[in-house]
């Protein structure tokens, strides 16, 4: 893959990534944009491990996925609560999560559960896809979303 094809596929899929990883950041749009560039600089420097173009989106997914796991792993602390529920949408992409009850509960989820939720309900893959992403088995990804649908239904009840 050449370049401008490189550059072209991350354009058109640089929103969908950006909602994805601002909601699994509880809203944190600075840090899920560091993380999307060093997502996308992974990608590029990898781009030869790609065999089918067109499923293109979720190796990028993946690879920030992964990205953002190892960014939570150095930093080891854990999503303020409170700057979750105070925190502003700053662009388009941001206004579908700028409620902040969602953002509070989002991070009140474990990790792996609000992975499953976003991808399966904001991106829009299949269960076979998300396990792919996390690198799970399907059934683990079935557990996670009904755990995390319970636990979101119980979080913004309250």
């Amino acid at each position: 893959m050449d370049r401008t094809t490189f550059v072209n596929l991350v354009t058109r899929h640089r929103e969908p990534l950006r909602r994805f990883l601002c909601a699994l950041c509880c809203g944190d749009a600075a840090l899920a944009d560091d993380i999307a560039q060093d997502a996308c600089i992974k990608a590029y420097l990898s781009i030869d491990s790609l065999k089918e173009v067109d499923k293109f989106a979720s190796w990028l997914n993946r690879i920030a996925y992964n990205t953002f796991l190892d960014k939570r792993r150095a930093r080891r602390e854990n999503a303020d609560e409170e700057a979750a529920i105070n925190i502003a949408a700053e662009s388009a992409s941001d206004d579908a999560f700028k409620y902040q009850d969602l953002y509070a509960a989002l991070a009140k989820l474990p990790e792996h559960e609000r992975a499953a939720i976003l991808l399966f309900y904001i991106q829009g893959y299949a269960i076979k896809e998300i396990a792919e992403i996390v690198n799970q088995n399907e059934n683990a990804i079935k557990q996670q979303l009904s755990r995390g649908r319970q636990h979101l239904r119980t979080l913004l009840s309250t």
